[in-house]
């Protein structure tokens, strides 16, 4: 069961889809915004959640006051699950954030128009998921940040941690179990030309 665990919509039950996606513990996105609220002003802030499988870690976001939440994640499965999470959480919250599902792939999603105003983005793709790629996909999603954004990547503790590009300053990742959250705050500017 994923819950959300704070904020507006606290403690209300998220639908999962049936094997398709491994959703962040509860401990562990405790953990995650613990950390992240010591760094960001969640209130206002402008999220994306790729990978987004139940889309907990967008829509505890937007239960403790994201002004806007992009869920991305193109299994069909789990694309309908997150509508029907935004909905679910939508009606509990006391603000109006903007909340939206991507059902295109993470790649072709972050090869689009870009607006620079994300101030957090989780990835937290399978295990399994090619480190190259997250690299990847890290690489292309500096177009999306704001300066000083944070960016939070979910990755097996046995697995490659990411390569993050010029840009962004390593902060100290987490281990909790078989989980490792790595952290990185974008450095607008201090990139070359995208």
């Amino acid at each position: 069961m994923t819950r959300i665990i704070a904020g507006a919509a606290g403690s209300l039950r998220l639908k999962a889809p049936d094997k398709v996606s491994r959703p962040t513990s509860d401990r562990v996105r405790e953990a995650i915004f613990s950390r992240l609220e010591s760094l960001i002003d969640m209130e206002g802030a402008a999220v994306l959640d790729l990978f987004a499988g139940t889309g907990a870690l967008g829509l505890e976001a937007a239960s403790r006051g994201a002004r806007s939440v992009c869920l991305v994640d193109n299994h069909a499965g789990a694309a309908s699950v997150v509508k029907a999470n935004i909905q679910l959480v939508a009606k509990a919250l006391t603000h109006a954030p903007t909340l939206q599902a991507s059902t295109t792939s993470v790649a072709s999603f972050l090869s689009s128009a870009a607006l620079g105003d994300i101030s957090v983005a989780f990835l937290d793709p399978p295990y399994d998921y090619s480190s190259g790629a997250v690299d990847d996909h890290l690489l292309a999603l500096r177009s999306w940040l704001a300066d000083d954004a944070i960016v939070i990547v979910e990755r097996s503790s046995k697995g490659t941690p990411p390569q993050f590009p010029d840009g962004y300053e390593e902060l100290t990742p987490k281990t909790y179990g078989d989980t490792t959250v790595y952290w990185a705050r974008f450095l607008k500017g201090s990139q070359p030309p995208l």
